[in-house]
Formats: C-alpha cells, structure tokens, sequence
C-alpha cells in the first residue's frame, strides 16, 4: 500500500543519537499504516551498523539501508529513490520530531495545494549546554534554528528553512534530478559545504513551485558543544561564502566594494593590533561585535574567491 509520507533520516556514525531520533518518529500521532520510517546509514564499516540494522529489522515501519557512497546529498537521493510515498520527510540524525510532524507536513501540501513542492517547519535548539552570552539572535539560523512565527504560509522573502526539518514532494524532486552530489557535507564534518536545500529550493521555485514555511511541523534540534564556539562560527561562516560562491558566482559581480567596506568597517572598531586578518581569528565576547566580525569574515572569504584585488576601498575606509 502506498504511504502518505516516507519520514527520512540520513546518518553518519551517531548512533548515541540516533535511537531518540528514529523512536521519535515511531511515536506520530499519524496512524503507522500510512507513514514509513527510512534510514539511511552512510558510516564507515562498524559493528553499530549491523547492530542498528537487525534492531528494527521487524518493524514494520522501518526500512534501514546501508549506503556506502559517501555524501548526504547521494544519501538523500537514495530515500527518494527507496520512498513509498508522494513525499519524503527529512530529519536530522541528532533531532527529535514533535509528536505531531508528520501529520502537520502532510496537511500543509494538501492545504496548499499542487504547487507545493516544499515544505520546512520549526526548529527549537536543545542547548547541550546553556547558550555562549557571546552568540547573538542574528547568528542562530548558523546553527539551524529556525522560527519565524506565525502560522502556516507561503514562505515570504526573506524566510528560509533548514534541513535538519524539510520535507519534499518526490516528484517535484525527480523532476529536477533531485540533489546535487556537488554540494553538501561529506563525511564527519571536515568540511562544511551546504547549500544542497537552498540550490534544490531555486530549482523549484524556477519552475514555478512554491515553499511553505509550516512551524507546526516542529522539530527539537541538538546544538552540539562543539558548534558552540566562536571558532567553529567563523568556519562555519567561511564555508557558507563558499558555498554561496560555487553556486552562483556571477551574482557576486559588482558587490566588490561593498564587501571591502564590511570587512574595514570591522577593522576600524578594532585596536591597533588586529587591524590585520588576525582580527578575525581572535575571540570576542560583546555579541554585536561578534557578529560584525562573522559578516567579514564570510565578506573576506568572498573577496579571495572573486579573486579581487581592488583593495583602495578597504585602505581609504580604515
């Protein structure tokens, strides 16, 4: 029988996570004949595979397939090749789906309709510890929280939806060739190229398919310690301007000075001793600060990757 939605999780070696993950799942309020639970497991060989596989091998709702080709957008496109549903539903290996998600995702494709393609809801952070008083408002979507109020909705400018709770229609998907390999992580995190949601939204949106913002579909997101450090930020920030910049570099064009003056801005309010690319390095406390130095940091990347070498702005601003 066909399901009405196929809830996905791709993983990589989190198995001390990944049991709240799939139980929370198991525990929708949907009735089970009308959803299926897929993982996709994309570790390295190890005996938690097999462990994990013959664990839920019975269930009926579970379907555990190993995938040894590398990359969370090829595990991804695995599930919309494996689903048994007209939409998929993905889920971060280290979240928590509300109790209700799965019947919130489906009623929000039937309430808009056909041309929904897209659906992302809420995305509460579970602080592994409490919240760095250096990390602002603004710097939360970095670690993919994502709340935008309201009700259900067209999702309007500005407002973005991340992957840790997204959900497709599968034909929408293979319509486009589903996700690009070229893009997203790989592995354990040594690099954090992203983008693979955001490049598959502009494809739909393109050809005239819309994303709804649900955030009744709500999910509980880890925010690893490790996140939680103004190094891994500034990383994470310097990864992003890559992404941003392989995916549609022609749409940098022109933005040079503006970027210079991100970045000499920045400078100016630092002492005399970081006024050089150490500035970027070093750690702040005050949040406002904190963030500007972010911003020029995904500006400079920018820069090198323009291969700009007008720096007459930056050097008149300082």
């Amino acid at each position: 029988m066909t399901k009405k939605i196929s809830a996905v999780i791709c993983t990589y070696n989190r198995y001390d996570l990944l049991d709240k993950a799939i139980e929370s799942c198991l525990a929708q309020s949907m009735a089970k004949k009308h959803f299926e639970i897929i993982i996709v497991d994309n570790s390295p060989a190890c005996p938690e595979i097999e462990i994990f596989a013959e664990k839920y091998a019975n269930n009926r709702n579970v379907r555990y397939l190993i995938e040894p080709t590398p990359g969370l957008s090829n595990a991804r496109n695995v599930a919309i090749r494996a689903a048994k549903s007209p939409i998929v539903a993905y889920l971060d290996d280290d979240a928590i789906a509300d109790p209700d998600w799965l019947n919130q995702i489906v009623s929000a494709f039937d309430k808009f309709g056909a041309s929904t393609a897209v659906v992302g809801g809420r995305i509460d952070p579970i602080w592994e510890v409490p919240r760095p008083a250096w990390l602002p408002d603004s710097l939360l979507g970095t670690l993919s929280v994502v709340n935008w109020g309201g009700s259900a909705r067209i999702a309007l400018p500005g407002e973005w939806v991340a992957g840790a709770n997204i959900s497709f229609r599968v034909s929408a998907l293979e319509e486009i060739g589903g996700f690009d390999v070229a893009l997203g992580r790989t592995g354990n995190g040594g690099s954090l190229m992203s983008n693979e949601e955001s490049a598959v939204i502009e494809k739909l949106r393109s050809r005239g398919y819309e994303l709804v913002y649900a955030p009744a579909a709500r999910v509980d997101h880890l925010v690893d310690t490790r996140r939680l450090s103004p190094e891994w930020i500034r990383r994470r920030q310097a990864w992003q301007a890559v992404s941003d910049f392989l995916k549609a570099p022609d749409s940098f064009e022109g933005k040079e000075k503006a970027y210079w003056g991100v970045v000499a801005r920045y400078m100016s309010k630092s002492s005399p001793r970081y006024r050089t690319p150490a500035g970027l390095f070093v750690d702040i406390e005050d949040r406002e600060q904190f963030h500007e130095q972010v911003r020029a940091t995904y500006c400079l990347v920018t820069l090198m990757l323009m291969g700009s070498s007008d720096v007459d702005n930056f050097v008149l601003d300082i």
